[in-house]
């Protein structure tokens, strides 16, 4: 175990953690950077933008159970001109309150009413439902002879599910995933112009849609959970109406888009390691196990960050109020302090410490649904095909920074 107390904060002169960290060599593995960063420059200052860059496991876990540090881009200091802030920036000056950039007592209100729809037991009652999901779509993969994991299965069953867990209409689902694939890119916050119309685009055609969504079922409730959300809104209590509209839309997002990614990236890796994927079809029993090391090896959220609300002492550095700190997770992920051979694919790996869903009170809502979603579909693919052939040669991954996942993963199958 490395000496912790030597740490000091590093520069690197001329070094853009958003120009490297983007670059297309840098997304197709970011991992040779990571390991350099973290042997040489684990608590790395970029003073250009009054932010710290953390590689360690024990850091990045600390700085996310730390209250002291919010999500909150209000807490910034660095001040920049409207034009020039992102969109969690200029967000923080409304009245939105978006679940991901709140502080207590806001977000422990607004979590406490929607997270019994996503608590291990609820979740666990949908398995079933969820099995036969996928069991459909993998029947016509053997029909066809061949599946995108990403958009085939990876998109279709947790659209599916969130649309039916909102209330939305599912036969509407094709709708989402280019409006979704779009707004997401509003999370890496500093993009290029064009970039960012066609995110607000995508963003603005959800919060459309789900705006006729929200009208129709203050008409006529449900039995779902946008219609209990609307009823705790209507109270004036829980909600307000842009708290109804901005949650309804992050739970819709982040319903799905993590899930594809983790559905695509995992099998992605199973498929590069053969190895494990014949362990699996040996022994199914170790989907859950195999579903938590694919989270870690190449999870679907990359990177957070938190800004500081008081001055802070970490183990070895300092962070002053309103300074950023960002917690590459893929990196901690891959950090040999934690992981015996860190680089490797394990699927029976135990203890797995990932830090993929985050950590503290803003540890992922969806963890438990998606670690479901991940096991059924990954797992019955184990168990319906003997024959998985990757079509897919040029596999990229799509331009995105905090979120991870590919365009595409077309195999081939047979039983």
């Amino acid at each position: 175990m490395e000496d912790r107390a030597t740490n000091t904060r590093a520069t690197i002169e001329g070094f853009d953690p958003f120009t490297t960290f983007q670059s297309p060599k840098h997304r197709a593995d970011p991992h040779p950077l990571y390991h350099r960063l973290r042997t040489e420059t684990p608590v790395l200052f970029v003073p250009e933008w009054d932010e710290y860059v953390l590689t360690r496991h024990a850091d990045c876990e600390a700085v996310l159970r730390d209250t002291r540090f919010s999500s909150n881009p209000a807490h910034r200091r660095l001040q920049l001109p409207l034009d020039e802030q992102d969109v969690r920036t200029q967000l923080s000056g409304t009245n939105a309150n978006v679940l991901l950039f709140i502080d207590p007592p806001d977000h422990t209100r607004i979590r406490r009413l929607v997270s019994k729809a996503f608590t291990p037991r609820r979740v666990e009652e949908m398995r079933a439902h969820i099995q036969a999901l996928v069991d459909a779509l993998l029947d016509d993969a053997q029909e066809k002879g061949e599946i995108d994991v990403v958009l085939d299965l990876g998109y279709q069953v947790p659209v599916t599910v969130i649309c039916e867990m909102l209330g939305v209409p599912k036969e509407d689902r094709h709708l989402f995933h280019e409006w979704s694939a779009a707004a997401t890119r509003l999370l890496d916050g500093f993009i290029p112009q064009d970039e960012m119309m066609k995110a607000l685009g995508g963003a603005m055609s959800i919060i459309a849609y789900l705006g006729d969504v929200i009208d129709a079922r203050r008409k006529a409730p449900g039995d779902d959970l946008l219609s209990a959300m609307i009823a705790a809104e209507e109270e004036g209590e829980v909600l307000s109406e842009e708290e109804l509209r901005s949650t309804t839309l992050l739970l819709f997002v982040a319903g799905h888009e993590t899930t594809m990614n983790l559905i695509g990236n995992g099998m992605y890796a199973l498929l590069r390691h053969p190895d494990q994927w014949q362990r699996l079809r040996d022994d199914l029993d170790l989907a859950p196990l195999a579903v938590e090391e694919l989270l870690r090896y190449d999870g679907p959220v990359h990177v957070t960050g938190r800004m500081a609300t008081e001055d802070i002492e970490m183990d070895g550095f300092s962070v002053e109020k309103g300074q950023t700190v960002i917690a590459l997770l893929a990196a901690a992920n891959r950090d040999p302090a934690e992981f015996a051979d860190p680089d490797g694919l394990d699927i029976g790996r135990t203890p797995n410490h990932h830090l993929t869903f985050s950590h503290g009170i803003h540890y992922c809502l969806g963890a438990a649904l998606a670690r479901v979603e991940g096991q059924v579909a990954i797992a019955s693919l184990a168990k319906r095909f003997s024959r998985v052939e990757q079509i897919t040669q040029d596999v990229r991954y799509r331009d995105h920074f905090v979120l991870r996942g590919l365009e595409e993963l077309r195999i081939a199958v047979s039983v």
